[in-house]
């Protein structure tokens, strides 16, 4: 019954990673929607500060041993992924509109 509750322990943390990653995808779209420049540094800031959040959270789940690293690596790179998707297209959007 332990293990039990332990993986359900472990599905809970990673599944409150995503959604914390999820929240940081949805902040950008939302700063890139209201037209927020990316290179502004207000910008930069809020998305240091809460990428920076999540990998501290990815760190405390990995040394609870919630996740293993590699999950916790793959969260963060998901990420930086998507957001790079999404400023490359906010610039090719900016440089049609020019």
């Amino acid at each position: 019954m332990s293990s039990n509750v332990a993986l359900e322990e472990d599905q809970q943390a990673l599944a409150l990673l995503k959604a914390d990653a999820d929240q940081i995808l949805q902040l950008i779209r939302v700063q890139m929607d209201n037209l927020t420049m990316p290179q502004c540094p207000l910008y930069e800031e809020v998305l240091d500060t809460q990428m920076y959040g999540l990998s501290r959270e990815v760190d405390f789940a990995v040394r609870l041993k919630l996740i293993n690293e590699s999950t916790g690596k793959e969260i963060l790179e998901n990420l930086e992924r998507q957001l790079s998707a999404l400023h490359e297209a906010y610039q090719e959007h900016k440089s049609k509109s020019s």
